[in-house]
């Protein structure tokens, strides 16, 4: 047997047994193909009994409910009967008590939430408060009516004396003041409830003493200089405090008016003083909230201004205050703000509340205020400004701790027989106005001047 027939009959040995594989193949895959249909008729009879059973449940849950249904309407109208109310009207009241007991609660709620909020906005005040105070340093306030001046010798007093007392009632009549001359070496004491008022005579007193020429003429004539380098310094005064606070844009025309706190006194303290610190108050407390620094630091600085014209003007320094920065151009929450530090104008602005705040600690702080001294101050304020109400008079000063007011008229208007009467018509004006222990003694001045020139 040669290759060629041997490898015909592998050939056909293999094609033999493929054959008889591929027939053995197909008779396996139809006898499953006939096992999967049985099992396919059989689970597809199974969901038919189960959707016949399901659609039985439904049709009896829905008579189940259309019964529900009727009885719960015939329960209803039952009810209606027994109670003597439509279904609509039932309704309506059980509306109408579910929303009011909604009401209740609300409110309950809602003043539960107010209470919350109370307590922590007091702590957050309590704790900007506290925050402000820490951080300013101010010095408790030294007030006193009596300023002395140092003398360079005892020789000097006979000169301020001067002959008969000449001197010394040329001063008082001039500056308003009372000098105190005792047995004190080297001292002479000014008394006087004004602190301009004093501090233009201490300045008038320090310039004779240094030039040690003392006469009437150059009383007046020194007195004139003080007035004008007090008025100087209260200006740098001011112009300091606005450094110090760094505010830039000022009007110039509040500058005086800020110049004539710097010798005001509000119960014992400095008002500049007190003015600063309301403003630096007031900008401490609005970074603590972040809010505008600059307005609550100048609303606060300005709120006392109108106290350097109230004698000027009618009406409240708050009020005459507010006039005042209105005019000049300041800001609507500013002039706000100073309207309604003391409560005159209700507060509607952030600014209004922190100067009110401010101002309130500056002035409650230990050491800051005396109650007596701002009595005392507008009892003698009041006793002068009796005594000026009357026809003639051209100025009065009240003298020794209002136990004196010294009067001076214009001598071509009051004769000396009318200087009399005007004198008892301001002791009769005081008596009747005024509550004063002892006595108060009235001096009227008229004195005449005739002046020459000689060329």
């Amino acid at each position: 047997m040669d290759f060629v027939t041997l490898l015909v009959i592998l050939t056909v040995v293999v094609v033999a047994v493929l054959t008889l594989v591929i027939i053995f193949l197909l008779l396996r895959l139809r006898k499953a193909d006939t096992s999967s249909d049985k099992e396919l008729n059989r689970r597809h009879g199974q969901l038919d009994r189960l959707e016949k059973q399901l659609a039985k449940q439904a049709r009896a849950l829905h008579e189940q409910q259309v019964s529900l249904d009727e009885a719960e309407a015939e329960r209803l109208i039952e009810l209606g009967k027994i109670a003597e109310l439509t279904p609509d009207a039932a309704k309506a009241e059980l509306i109408a008590q579910i929303e009011h007991e909604a009401r209740l609660r609300g409110a309950q709620l809602a003043r539960d939430i107010e209470a919350d909020a109370r307590r922590e906005g007091e702590a957050r005040a309590k704790e900007i408060i506290a925050c402000a105070i820490q951080r300013i340093a101010s010095e408790a306030t030294a007030e006193s009516s009596v300023v002395m001046v140092a003398l360079p010798g005892e020789e000097m007093k006979g000169r301020i004396i001067g002959r008969e007392g000449r001197n010394i009632r040329a001063f008082e009549q001039t500056t308003g003041v009372n000098v105190m001359i005792d047995d004190t070496p080297g001292m002479v004491l000014l008394s006087s409830f004004d602190p301009i008022r004093k501090e233009i005579a201490r300045a008038t007193l320090e310039d004779l003493v240094t030039d040690g020429r003392i006469h009437p003429a150059r009383i007046e004539e020194a007195h004139e200089r003080a007035k004008r380098k007090i008025d100087a310094a209260g200006l740098r005064a001011a112009e300091d405090a606005l450094l110090e606070l760094g505010i830039s844009d000022l009007n110039p025309e509040l500058l005086p008016f800020i110049a004539g706190l710097h010798y005001r006194t509000s119960f014992g303290q400095n008002v500049l003083a007190h003015s600063i610190e309301c403003g630096q108050l007031a900008a401490l407390m609005a970074a603590e909230l972040g809010i505008d620094q600059d307005s609550c630091k100048r609303a606060a600085f300005l709120h006392d201004i109108g106290k350097a014209l109230t004698h000027e003007s009618e009406g409240s320094h708050a009020q005459v205050g507010a006039d005042l920065a209105r005019r000049c151009g300041e800001n609507p929450d500013v002039v706000h703000a100073i309207g309604a530090h003391h409560d005159e104008v209700e507060p509607r602005t952030l600014e209004a509340f922190l100067t009110q705040a401010a101002d309130a600690i500056s002035g409650s702080r230990p050491g800051a205020r005396r109650e007596s001294m701002e009595a005392y101050v507008k009892r003698l304020e009041r006793l002068e400004a009796i005594a000026t109400e009357h026809v003639g008079v051209e100025r009065a000063f009240a003298m020794q701790a209002g136990r004196e007011v010294r009067v001076m008229v214009q001598p071509e208007q009051v004769s000396d027989l009318e200087a009399s009467t005007i004198a008892d018509a301001i002791a009769r004006h005081i008596e009747e106005e005024l509550t004063y222990p002892g006595s108060i003694k009235v001096v009227v001045v008229r004195e005449s001047r005739a002046s020459a020139l000689a060329r």
